[in-house]
């Protein structure tokens, strides 16, 4: 690798159907997509772009803006210039609509201590409108890797990643064409992070498009295909991960934190 950092900024893929080049699905597009607290700009006219069955990784410091990307594309805040779209509607404009797409896991998964994960389960999908006999629920937390004794044990009792894949059998269930994660790794041991990277790769393989931010270097090189790193607000560079090695992926990320 050369002393000079590359920056990479991805071409939007396209595949071939029935002979012609057509553009793949945009499942999540932030264009221009800006927020301000006060006079401090949290996001400069980020352009980024999620297809079905990507992981794209979003790396960098506290306040570098990876939290206030998710959250306007949840529409829990509202962008002060460009636009969030989710399967192609504005989420300023559809947040209903748009949330139907979506599936969210945060670092802490927040489900009720008292209730099992089954329960729990089966709350949540009934609040998204469906009503799934118990078998098809298990089906769901058996997919999500959640060991099947843990089903009718209180949640309470779990620890974070058994919450985590209580997280991703709900998205199963809702049949979410999006996962936006909010450092869902985080405080997990080596082996709960593998199996968590392995259910996204699942995930992605049925064409989910995944949207996660990230400290953790070593697992964004592992489990994504796309990685953005953003500073103050920016995305500063995009590189697919099959570009660089770990060592040279970290040399990059230590000088774009300069």
């Amino acid at each position: 690798m050369s002393d000079k950092l590359p920056l990479v900024r991805l071409s939007f893929a396209t595949f071939v159907t029935e002979g012609s080049p057509t553009r793949l699905f945009r499942m999540l597009e932030a264009s221009k997509l800006t927020k301000r607290y006060n006079a401090v700009i949290a996001l400069d006219a980020l352009d980024l772009l999620v297809e079905p069955g990507q992981i794209y990784c979003l790396l960098g410091p506290n306040g570098a803006g990876k939290t206030t990307t998710i959250n306007l594309f949840l529409g829990f805040i509202r962008p002060d210039g460009g636009t969030a779209r989710v399967n192609g509607q504005d989420v300023a404009s559809h947040s209903v609509e748009t949330k139907k797409d979506l599936a969210y896991i945060p670092e802490q998964v927040n489900l009720y201590r008292s209730l099992t994960g089954l329960e729990n389960l089966e709350f949540f999908t009934g609040l998204a409108g469906h009503d799934y006999p118990r078998d098809k629920l298990l089906e769901f937390l058996l997919a999500a890797g959640l060991p099947g004794g843990a089903a009718d044990q209180r949640v309470g009792a779990y620890s974070k990643g058994m919450r985590q894949k209580v997280g991703i059998a709900i998205a199963l269930a809702k049949n979410a064409k999006a996962l936006l994660l909010d450092e869902p790794t985080s405080g997990l041991d080596p082996l709960a992070s593998y199996e968590f990277s392995q259910l996204l790769r699942q995930l992605a393989k049925e064409k989910v498009a995944i949207l996660m931010t990230t400290h953790d270097l070593f697992r964004a090189k592992e489990v994504g295909s796309v990685i953005g790193i953003m500073r103050r607000g920016t995305l500063v560079t995009t590189m697919s991960t099959e570009q660089f090695s770990h060592t040279d992926m970290e040399k990059i990320y230590l000088e774009y934190m300069k």
